[in-house]
């Protein structure tokens, strides 16, 4: 067992939010080393950046000789999670959980060490879609009080919009995981998002009554602003950590352009960086947080797509925002000479380089004056970029202040 408590390093970092048993759980992760889980529901192809701080969690964890397990909710996908939502969720195929649960594997590897049975990746599809359901409400549904179940958060917000018996078996199946993974691997803690604490709950409950054995939770902070918004949502949608979905270079600016109260609890949460130089960072003043947010930048985006992209990322920033740097590594979209030579419409070019999702959304940003060619305001929408526009073979296009793209003729 390596001599750091994970309890603490957890603590110091800022992700411990709730806890089943403090003293407990700091003692047994102190002095064995401990069988932990953490669920991920393969609703998408890729994991988002609010998944990224419980696998960094799950890093940190295991690095004081801990063993993680990664439980992909094959099973619970084909329900729907009520948690946090106002509407249920969309219901997934097999094929389309097995792949998406793929993509995560390759994900996790880049964080989690798989080796020698080191961490476990586990699908619950393996027991849920097997179990039959007059043995399964005998043996466990006689464990759950709906009165109790009633109470919990998650349940509550969707009850005046009405909640299906589907969603309502979720905590029960999610509870049944713990137990499970209990039985066949001796997991002792379950962790999560703050959100899913009242199923947490009932799973550690569940093991208590099932097995006479103690199981603890715990939860961490849900990734938010100093203003309490949700953090890793752009105006074209989630922050994910698929190089196709979201690029190193939009990543790393992300992170860049963080409000100042922000940067030292992303720091903190987001990066292996040792305390002391976080607190550091954390406290530049005036301009020079700037630094700290550079430093953020880079480590996220280092941690996730490798070195040699983040220097490409940090080279990109610097072209277009300090007059230096390497102007190739800023995203671009190469277009031919013919489509060039019919004139390419600004409406058509935001949503070709992703810089707006819609040409609603386009159409938009040029009204109100948020784009630019060449750092000349586009003032109406008809406007078309030509070969005039291109300097060298390119033209830059901006959004705001902070996004950019470049143009190539191909």
């Amino acid at each position: 067992m390596n001599k750091v408590n994970a309890f603490d390093v957890l603590k110091e970092r800022g992700f411990i939010q709730q806890v089943t048993h403090e003293e407990p759980v700091r003692e047994l992760l102190g002095k064995e080393s401990v069988t932990f889980y953490i669920g991920f529901d393969p609703t998408a192809d890729s994991l988002t950046i609010g998944h990224f701080l419980t696998v960094m969690a799950m890093a940190h964890m295991q690095r004081a000789g801990h063993r993680p397990i990664a439980l992909i909710g094959g099973g619970t996908a084909m329900v729907g999670d009520p948690t946090g939502k106002t509407d249920m969720r969309k219901m997934l195929t097999r094929e389309g959980i097995e792949h998406n649960s793929q993509c995560f594997k390759k994900q996790f590897e880049k964080f989690i060490d798989f080796e020698d049975g080191k961490a476990i990746m586990e699908d619950n599809a393996n027991w849920l879609l097997k179990l039959n359901y007059v043995s399964f409400l005998r043996e466990i549904g006689v464990h759950f009080s709906v009165n109790r179940m009633l109470t919990a958060e998650c349940f509550k917000s969707r009850m005046e919009k009405g909640l299906s018996f589907l969603e309502f078996n979720y905590m029960i199946m999610q509870g049944y995981d713990f137990l499970e993974l209990y039985r066949r691997h001796g997991c002792r803690i379950q962790l999560g998002g703050d959100d899913q604490w009242s199923n947490i709950l009932a799973g550690a409950d569940l093991i208590r009554r099932v097995e006479g054995a103690e199981a603890y939770g715990m939860t961490f902070t849900l990734l938010t602003t100093s203003e309490g918004k949700k953090m890793g949502k752009t105006e074209s949608g989630a922050i994910w950590l698929d190089p196709e979905k979201t690029s190193p270079y939009d990543f790393y600016q992300y992170w860049r352009n963080v409000d100042d109260a922000d940067v030292e609890k992303c720091l903190a949460l987001m990066t292996f960086l040792p305390m002391d130089e976080v607190r550091r960072l954390g406290s530049l003043p005036g301009e020079k947080i700037n630094e700290a947010k550079k430093a953020l930048a880079f480590e996220m985006t280092k941690i996730i797509h490798g070195e040699e992209e983040a220097m490409k990322a940090q080279k990109a920033a610097e072209a277009l925002f300090g007059g230096g740097g390497d102007s190739e590594s800023i995203p671009t979209t190469e277009i031919s000479q013919e489509l060039l030579a019919e004139g390419l419409n600004i409406l058509d070019a935001l949503v070709m380089t992703g810089l707006a999702p819609s040409k609603g959304e386009a159409r938009r940003l040029v009204t109100q004056g948020g784009i630019t060619v060449n750092e000349q305001k586009v003032e109406a929408i008809d406007r078309t970029i030509t070969d005039k526009d291109f300097e060298e073979g390119k033209a830059i296009i901006k959004k705001g202040k902070k996004s950019y793209h470049r143009l190539k003729v191909q």
